[in-house]
């Protein structure tokens, strides 16, 4: 059984070369949390305090504004960052979608890249070679993929590094937004195959702000606040904390069909 675990857990970064306050607050936009004052090195507190319990067969969405510890908590969970105080128990492989760049190489082709970043996203060589055909096709780049990256535009490169992430067997997968930069009718392409690889995975957590992209793939929620879990619940619940209203409320028949129906909105849920 995958699982997540994590009790008590706070992460810090010291910032040893930091000027004046204003590095220290470009530093805090980029993991979130606040600056700790105390000592001669300033600290930033990324993340503080955070006890989850994620198991087989959850699907969590990840709610915050930008700097509120999103990123910072998704690399906690897969075992980049360790806790400073606390601890973390991961059971499972990580497949760990965080830019989908990471792992191409420019100078390369298409195809040599399609295993090189399978191979970092914990797949073997072997499994590789045989979603090769599959990726190709989804990609539609076709005698591209013979060309160095370096001669793709952003979109070609967006659709290839999806045709990767999609074509592996997570057993915990862990997404970050910023897919974009390609046209809407290969969006809705790649939406579909997201859907498959979300089915095959033993647990997602996916941090985004789209509340359409959350509820068609997540039914519970973690909405983090300067490095803090603010609150966590059904999926409904958070984000109408979180947003101020229920964006349930706005769905059409057809997309409350497909999601299962209209979740209830829990009385009990707070800050």
């Amino acid at each position: 059984m995958v699982s997540i675990e994590v009790w008590n857990a706070s992460v810090d970064f010291p910032i040893f070369d930091a000027k004046s306050r204003s590095l220290k607050k470009l530093a805090l936009g980029k993991v979130g949390g606040k600056i700790g004052s105390e000592g001669r090195v300033p600290i930033i507190e990324a993340l503080h305090d955070i006890t989850l319990s994620i198991k087989e067969g959850d699907r969590v969405g990840l709610v915050g504004h930008n700097g509120a510890g999103k990123s910072t908590l998704l690399r906690l969970l897969a075992g980049i960052y360790e806790p400073t105080r606390g601890s973390s128990r991961i059971t499972g492989k990580v497949a760990p979608v965080f830019d989908l760049g990471v792992g191409m190489d420019p100078e390369i082709s298409g195809y040599e890249n399609i295993m090189i970043r399978g191979l970092f996203l914990g797949m073997t060589r072997k499994q590789m070679e045989k979603r090769v055909d599959d990726i190709a096709e989804f990609t539609e780049l076709g005698d591209y993929l013979s060309m160095p990256l370096r001669t793709y535009s952003t979109g070609m490169r967006v659709r290839l590094a999806l045709g990767v992430v999609t074509s592996i067997d997570p057993e915990i997968l862990l997404l970050d937004e910023g897919i974009g930069a390609v046209d809407a009718a290969f969006m809705s392409k790649a939406r579909e195959r997201l859907k498959d690889l979300v089915k095959r995975s033993g647990l997602l957590v996916f941090a985004n702000h789209s509340d359409e992209t959350l509820i068609d793939f997540c039914d519970s929620a973690i909405w983090m606040d300067e490095g803090m879990v603010k609150q966590q619940g059904s999926l409904r619940e958070v984000l109408t904390a979180y947003k101020g209203q229920d964006p349930f409320k706005y769905l059409s028949p057809e997309t409350l069909a497909r999601i299962g129906g209209d979740p209830v909105l829990s009385t009990n849920g707070g800050d």
